[in-house]
């Protein structure tokens, strides 16, 4: 049987730790066994409340009524939290102070993987760490491939070898990965001659310094759409039954007689109401900003959390292939670099650099120049910085190091531990285990006694998540079936354009049927109803195969409240072409201003907020910007002047 270890933090009594795989033999039982029997409801986007019905859901849970657990935070970490305990019967709300993944969750490499890296570090190393990091990851990366089968599919990845030694090496070394993963393996990994790597990679470089290409290993990891299985994990959890609050913040914890954390006084930066939300447990969950939070009850809480920043770029797809992936596994400052497809475009990254932590990171000059100059060493095309069409940065939390250590070297694992007052804080790692680490938090709360006993197990292993229950990987051609039709009949008054009933229907094209079906599952259809009812089945903006719809279907399905959040989060514009992106804005704030009911000034103020947003978080400038960290927005209530104090007495 298994065992878990509790190690010591901080030093309180009391204070227990869980270091997430390090506290686990590498050997874990298979939770999916317990799974296996849990059928559950299916979850549907109609039991998904809306945002009025949340904030008074979150009102009515007073001192004598508390929640059975409320989380702090809404990224990954958070969400997964919320879905766990919401799934096990436990009464959840989750609060964030920004949108769902508006920091390092929308900004990711995209991969779910077990980190080839880290392999490489455990075994060159005897990192034990390391190893169980990998370990987990991969068979995690299994779990999430299913759960979200939409979101996320299988990627061939290249490693190129210009020296004949690198042949064995890396296949030796991408041989152990599939060891690791055992029965997870997606598939096995393979060495390619430079004929058949070209094939898939026609742009990869056939000679470098005088040195040809000698052929490359294959292996395959996972891809994902991060934000929109951020958004997907929380409206999972609301349409579980789950209390859920984007623009929602904490802005004190507070205190019974004892100075035990019972409750927190949330701000709804939406409408500007406030009110005292009281739980059994408390979670933070905030990611590079635990500590901020841990400090509204101990000024003096010692630091847990380190940042480390993350540059990626976004280039057009012909700098590389569409259905496989580069990684460079030794830059010139021994880094490595991602060179991926995503969406119809190519993503570059990414860099690893100490930075303050912050919710508006910015690439550098410094870092993008790092990223091209790399990808042009090892691609045949001219490498160029006009063709960058985004730029964005993400800040990794990452465990508080021992003394001298780089944050490239620090283990991307995740610590759980509760502080003296009680407080439950996730810290730490990666997406590919957000769903393991929120199993480990929710036990770890389950063990305090707090929480009621007729709790079940945990139920998120095999639980598919919105828009992945009746997924199939046919749906892309069902839709183009069923909804497209030839291009030539657009534009010239066919009766060919509209349905029966005399509404406009879509102008379904593959690519169309490609990009909803891999974005809202088995929901696609409830967005094409909308686009032919609404009349908004046209693209947002030429060149991408976002229709007019998606921006009604997010605001009033997904808690979409701003353009930025549109723009960033629900479809991912703003990641893969900032000047398209700023040309579909005024559109954009037409319908969602329809939608949410904005005035025109309201609109306006918008757009300029829009702008100003893409300047600052997709080109490249200052890492960290001056400024609040939270900054006003015109479309939420204005901030209030004075500040709450930080710890509130029962």
């Amino acid at each position: 049987m298994a065992t878990r270890r509790f190690l010591p933090l901080l030093g309180g009594a009391g204070s227990v730790a869980l270091a997430g795989t390090a506290g686990w033999s590498l050997w874990r039982p298979d939770t999916a066994s317990a799974d296996a029997a849990h059928t559950g409801r299916e979850l549907s986007v109609d039991n998904v409340p809306s945002r009025s019905e949340q904030y008074q859901r979150l009102a009515s849970h007073t001192k004598n009524n508390p929640f059975d657990v409320l989380v702090i935070g809404g990224g990954a970490t958070g969400a997964g939290c919320a879905f766990d305990a919401q799934t096990r019967g436990l009464q959840t709300a989750l609060i964030e102070r920004e949108d769902f993944a508006s920091g390092t969750s929308s900004r990711s490499t995209k991969l779910v993987h077990g980190g080839v890296r880290y392999l490489e570090k455990a075994v060159f190393n005897l990192d034990y760490d390391q190893l169980k990091l990998v370990y987990e990851a991969l068979h995690e990366r299994d779990r999430l491939l299913s759960n979200a089968s939409h979101l996320a599919h299988p990627l061939p990845i290249l490693t190129p070898c210009y020296n004949w030694w690198e042949v064995p090496y890396y296949w030796a070394g991408m041989k152990m990965y599939d060891l690791v993963a055992g029965t997870s393996t997606l598939v096995p990994s393979k060495f390619l001659t430079s004929l058949e790597t070209l094939t898939y990679l026609p742009t990869m470089s056939k000679n470098i310094g005088g040195k040809s290409l000698k052929g490359s290993i294959m292996y395959y990891d996972g891809q994902f759409n991060d934000s929109r299985m951020n958004v997907a994990l929380a409206c999972s959890s609301a349409a579980a039954g789950a209390t859920v609050m984007n623009y929602t913040e904490c802005k004190q914890l507070i205190k019974d007689d004892q100075g035990k954390v019972i409750g927190a006084r949330c701000r709804d930066r939406a409408t500007g109401a406030e009110t005292d939300v009281y739980a059994r447990v408390l979670i933070n969950a905030t990611g590079a900003f635990a500590d901020d939070v841990r400090r509204y009850s101990e000024p003096d809480a010692q630091q847990t959390v380190m940042a480390s920043s993350g540059a990626h770029v976004t280039l057009p797809d012909f700098y590389g292939s569409a259905r496989t992936g580069m990684i460079i596994p030794k830059t010139k400052d021994g880094r490595v670099i991602f060179m991926l497809p995503f969406q119809g475009h190519v993503i570059a990254g990414t860099t690893d650099t100490p930075i303050k932590a912050t919710s508006r990171p910015r690439s550098s000059e410094e870092d993008i120049d790092f990223i091209l100059a790399t990808l042009s060493d090892f691609l045949d095309v001219r490498v160029s910085r006009g063709d960058v069409l985004s730029t964005w940065c993400g800040i990794r939390p990452l465990p508080a190091p021992k003394k001298n250590t780089t944050s490239e070297n620090v283990v991307r694992d995740h610590v759980i531990f509760e502080d003296k007052d009680g407080l439950l804080n996730v810290t730490g790692g990666k997406w590919t285990t957000y769903r393991a680490m929120a199993e480990q938090a929710i036990d770890l709360a389950m063990a305090s006694g707090k929480l009621p006993k007729s709790a079940k197990p945990c139920q998120t292993a095999n639980y598919k998540l919105l828009g992945a229950t009746n997924y199939t990987y046919t749906l892309m051609a069902e839709l183009a079936q069923q909804h497209g039709m030839p291009q030539r009949y657009f534009g010239k008054n066919s009766s060919k354009e509209r349905n029966s009933n005399g509404s406009p229907r879509v102008a379904m094209d593959t690519e169309i049927a490609h990009h909803l079906s891999t974005a809202y599952g088995d929901n696609a259809m409830r967005v094409i109803a909308m686009a032919e009812e609404e009349g908004l089945g046209k693209r947002l903006i030429a060149g991408h195969p976002i229709l007019e719809a998606e921006v009604m279907y997010t605001a009033k399905h997904e808690y979409c409240l701003t353009i930025e959040d549109f723009i960033d989060r629900r479809s991912r514009l703003a990641f893969l072409d900032v000047k398209a992106t700023e040309a579909a804005l005024p559109r954009i704030a037409e319908i969602m201003g329809n939608t949410l009911g904005w005035n025109d000034k309201q609109r306006t103020s918008a757009i300029t907020a829009a702008v100003k947003h893409l300047q600052e978080n997709f080109t490249s400038g200052p890492l960290v910007h001056p400024g609040p960290d939270a900054p006003a927005h015109p479309i939420l209530a204005p901030e209030p002047t004075k500040p709450a104090a930080t710890v509130a007495a029962a």
